[in-house]
């Protein structure tokens, strides 16, 4: 039970203070609030990881995010049900942070909530399509879970005490490229927390960040199947 404890509390505190920081830095109109709030948010999510990787890693593996737990069981390296009740606890600690969120800052302040963002370049005008916010979410979360994968592995068992690191800056490069798109989830649950209570567009739009990283999630679980070294398993 332990594990599965300390994964809703990963997922609450990286919803917490990722979607927080997008709150206070106005990163949930980031083609108002430029380059500074997008940074800003995208360093929070990456430190949150960071922090949770060394704080609960030893315990549950840190996935926080049912994106990695998916690859996790398509690689053998998680049973499926403990893969079910991660997942569960996860969204509840993404639900919870979302609460406290809406109490902190009123449900009417965006919530972090991910949403196909407005387009802001020169002669263009409405919103990113749901074609494009969907590519992005795959391919930025296999990419991001391809990371995990391999920073993870026994074959990096050498720099294994830094994977956490490895996998907080990777998630602050794919933030930096994916806000654009769609405020980057490539995390169901931290979708799903927002979303519940902010409404509207995003619980409108959240199957676009379910759908998306799974299929990423489990892109990326093919993709090191192939390339996985033998001193890997």
């Amino acid at each position: 039970m332990k594990k599965y404890l300390a994964e809703c509390v990963g997922t609450f505190v990286l919803t917490l203070l990722g979607c927080g920081a997008a709150i206070s830095l106005g990163c949930d109109t980031a083609h108002i609030a430029g380059t500074p709030a997008v940074i800003g948010t995208a360093i929070a999510f990456g430190l949150a990881v960071v922090a949770m990787a060394y704080t609960i890693g030893g315990i549950s593996g840190c996935h926080i995010n049912p994106a990695i737990t998916l690859g996790c069981l398509l690689t053998g390296r998680i049973g499926a049900k403990d893969a079910g009740l991660y997942m569960v606890f996860q969204v509840i600690g993404a639900i919870c942070a979302a609460a406290l969120l809406c109490f902190l800052y009123g449900c009417d302040s965006g919530l972090g909530a991910n949403g196909l963002q407005a387009l802001n370049e020169v002669g263009k005008a409405g919103t990113v399509s749901v074609e494009v916010g969907l590519v992005a979410e795959i391919v930025l979360t296999a990419l991001f879970v391809l990371v995990v994968l391999g920073a993870t592995a026994k074959a990096n068992l050498g720099t294994g005490n830094f994977a956490g690191l490895a996998i907080g800056l990777s998630l602050i490069l794919i933030h930096l490229v994916g806000i654009h798109f769609t405020g980057t989830s490539v995390n169901p649950a931290r979708s799903i927390g927002p979303a519940l209570f902010a409404g509207g567009a995003a619980l409108n739009q959240l199957w676009i960040f379910i759908v998306g990283p799974f299929v990423g999630g489990a892109i990326a679980a093919i993709i090191w199947k192939i390339i996985e070294p033998k001193e890997a398993k």
